[in-house]
């Protein structure tokens, strides 16, 4: 695991929050390979993906149940972009933002707003 070796770059999330959301990317990335975004964004996000031979169904089912991720803790609309290079543009709900570094790939994490 990565644990503390996270860099936040900006966030307004509660602190217990952004420790949820370190946590449970620095799981992700045990789970899967780095150069597979996708899978885990959708790992944070808790989108059930397919594992694709990965990990053992029992290494998987032990993560999986370790933490509730965001849709299922915080409520759904969660959004969560990985990569190493990405721009973006949005509104989000107050207190719901979190941006940071993680070995090298970076994380966005944040509840879009509602209208």
């Amino acid at each position: 695991m990565l644990e503390g070796k996270a860099k936040v770059e900006d966030t307004d999330m509660p602190v217990k929050m952004q420790m949820n959301a370190l946590n449970i990317a620095s799981q992700s990335l045990d789970l899967f390979d780095v150069s597979d975004c996708q899978p885990i964004a959708a790992h944070i996000k808790k989108v059930n993906y397919s594992f694709s031979g990965l990990v053992t169904s029992s290494l998987a089912n032990f993560f999986w149940g370790q933490n509730q991720e965001f849709d299922e803790r915080y409520g759904s609309g969660w959004q969560c972009v990985v990569g190493s290079n990405f721009g973006c543009f949005f509104t989000h709900s107050k207190g719901t933002f979190i941006y940071f570094h993680l070995g090298t790939l970076n994380f966005l994490i944040f509840k879009g707003a509602t209208l």
